[in-house]
């Protein structure tokens, strides 16, 4: 069995470029930006940013084009594609893109519904607190 899906969240780094095949069917791409925060082993915060190409087509191109741009928090689900092409100097260009079957908006940026609930008084609930103690794996009854 092979299996080819990403799932990705996050914002798209530039506006939404819509065009058309000569078929007719509408297209459209864009670039979403994802990123990670974690602290590395001296407690110090780390952050990396991974970006990646997206296509859509058909209606969804049009919808994406229309209310979708920079800025914008988006999930998309499709397939991991790469392509191949010569290029103008002669060598031979490869691009890997995410195909969307699916794109699904995020909220608004300044929309009332978009705020975070309030932090309970009692602490951040978002914040896990990691024991400073080394863990021993035979320890872990599972």
């Amino acid at each position: 069995m092979y299996l080819n899906k990403a799932i990705i969240i996050g914002n798209l780094t530039r506006d939404p470029e819509a065009r058309a095949l000569p078929s007719g069917v509408q297209v459209s791409t864009f670039s979403v930006a994802t990123n990670r925060v974690w602290k590395d082993k001296n407690g110090a915060k780390q952050e990396s940013v991974d970006y990646h190409n997206v296509v859509v087509f058909g209606r969804q191109a049009e919808t994406v084009a229309q209310y979708l741009k920079k800025g914008s928090s988006v999930l998309v689900e499709g397939r991991m594609q790469t392509r191949s092409w010569d290029g103008q100097d002669g060598t031979k260009k490869y691009r890997t893109e995410i195909v969307a079957d699916r794109v699904q908006f995020g909220p608004r940026r300044g929309d009332a519904s978009s705020q975070p609930p309030p932090a309970e008084t009692k602490g951040d609930a978002d914040t896990i607190e990691y024991p400073e103690e080394e863990i021993n794996p035979d320890d872990i009854p599972f």
